[in-house]
Parts: structure tokens; sequence; C-alpha cells
């Protein structure tokens, strides 16, 4: 798994190259085929953050790392029968922010300069690009929510930021994508209710937490739909706000919200791979699930 640290790089220099990595398994390079050749496969282009790449605690880097067993790698079997072939291609970045995304810098390096700029020369240049998710906006919120305190006042700037910043990327997205190609934004669970496993405070933590991953999905869901997108809705998935109590693993009655926090996360687990924010293999199908239906919608 640990090939998907340098294949970022690896696609941003084939990229500029004309040609295509697809990710999964290093499976091979694609040029833009010839007039009278194969048709080019259908691609789903996945953006944005870690869990874009499937990331999760694994045997080899417990802290966590990119897997082939994401979200995207769970499309690709629910929609086989629209897009026959569909091919995943990832450009996205373990703590990837807007910021980051418009601008450069972070993690991954990028031929082009930014995620965005490499996501534009990749659907300029692949035509037969049916789908993209666009998954961004928690990483903005990190700094925000440290320690099992939530501070108001850098959440309501970092949503600003948010809002404008996600404007900007989805028309250029757009923009640069086939006419025909859907954009589907990501929406978020709360993995800090796996807190509420730990005590008084962590308690309080979980349910401020919660007021925070709602106000993102909401300023989010916005600049969807005025971009005319559709948003995966994440957090019906994970039962966001379900209150009514439930067990979860044999402990006490917990509200049903936490236990499918703890299901589908790794926050609940014990080390060395628990108290991760990212989804499990359960979590990520769940993800897909959500995506699927807003391509359905659409």
């Amino acid at each position: 798994m640990r090939w998907r640290r340098w294949a970022g790089q690896l696609l941003g220099v084939c990229l500029a190259a004309g040609t295509l990595v697809a990710s999964g398994a290093l499976v091979g390079v694609w040029s833009i085929p010839p007039a009278g050749a194969a048709t080019a496969p259908p691609y789903l282009l996945a953006l944005g953050g870690s869990a874009s790449v499937g990331y999760q605690p694994t045997p080899t880097d417990p802290h966590g790392e990119p897997t082939s067993s994401g979200y995207a790698e769970d499309l690709v079997p629910l929609e086989q029968q629209r897009w026959p072939g569909l091919t995943v291609v990832h450009l996205g970045c373990p703590g990837a922010t807007t910021a980051t995304v418009l601008g450069g810098g972070g993690k991954c390096p990028y031929a082009e300069g930014s995620q965005l700029q490499a996501a534009e020369a990749f659907l300029q240049t692949h035509p037969t690009t049916v789908l993209v998710t666009v998954d961004l906006g928690f990483n903005d919120l990190l700094a925000c929510l440290r320690h099992e305190v939530v501070d108001t006042s850098c959440v309501d700037g970092s949503l600003t930021t948010v809002h404008d910043q996600l404007a900007e990327i989805l028309a250029r997205i757009k923009t640069a994508a086939p006419s025909d190609t859907r954009i589907v934004g990501v929406g978020h669970y709360d993995p800090y209710l796996g807190d509420y496993l730990r005590g008084t405070g962590g308690q309080a933590f979980a349910i401020a937490s919660l007021s925070v991953m709602e106000q993102l999905d909401t300023t989010m869901r916005s600049d969807y739909a005025a971009a005319g997108m559709p948003f995966a809705d994440v957090a019906s998935a994970f039962e966001l706000g379900d209150q009514h109590d439930t067990r979860w693993s044999g402990l006490p009655a917990v509200p049903t919200d936490v236990a499918r926090t703890c299901a589908l996360t790794w926050m609940c687990g014990g080390p060395p791979f628990g108290h991760n924010v990212h989804p499990d293999d359960a979590g990520y199908r769940a993800i897909a699930s959500a995506i699927a239906a807003a391509v359905a919608g659409t």
C-alpha cells in the first residue's frame, strides 16, 4: 500500500505527459487513444483529503496510510452497470484543505502546482471522465477541534473560508470537466462522536462536535447546490443526530449515532489502531453508497 505515497507524484508527472496512472493497484499507463483505437475507459476522478484515498490504519502503519479499500474503489461495483469498466484515478492528498487544493503546499507535490491544477489538466485531457468526487472541508476545521475543545470563533472563520474557496474550486472543476461529467460533493460524518466513550469531558465534546459537523455540511450543501452539483448525504448514512439509545459491542447504552461512529470508523477501538478518525472498510462502503445515491438522483 505504501506505493501510494509516491503514486501521487508519479501521477502528476504522467499527467504533464498526457498519460494516466490508475489507482487501487499500479495497473498500467495509458494515453489518449488515437483515432480508430479502442475507447478509453470511463474514469472516476477522486479529489480531496485522506478519506478520498482510503486512508486507514494498517499493520504496516498503525497511524494510517492510503489503501485500496476506500469509497472510490467501493463505488466501482456499485456503478458498473452505469459505467462498465469504471477506472478510479486518485489525486487526493492526506491533510488537503480548500486552501492547499487551490494554491498547493501540503503533503503532496503536484507537477502542475496544486491538486486543483492537476485535476484540471486531467479533465481536459481525459474526455471519458464520467464522475468526479470532491471531498473537502473537514481538514479546514481540524485546528478548531483540539484537546476535546471546540473553538467557536475558529469554526466560524474556517466555515467562511471553506464557503469562499469551495465555490472557486467547484467552478473551475466544472469548467474543465466534459459537459456530461457528474461532479458529486461528499458530505461528512463526525468521528469525534467516538469521544463520547471517553468520560464526561468526552461526552460534552462529542455533543459540541456534532453541531460543528452539521454546520459544515450545511455550508457545503449550499455551495454544491449553487454550483448545480449533487451532495452525498454521508451524515444520514452514519445516522448523525439519532439520539435513541442503543448498544455497541457490549457497552452500556449509547446514542445511535455514537454506536454507528464506533462501527464505521476506527475511533472506538483499542491500540494500536484505535482512536483514529478515518472510516473502516464498512464506513467506506457506507460513504460509497451515499455517493451512489447522489449519482442516481442526478
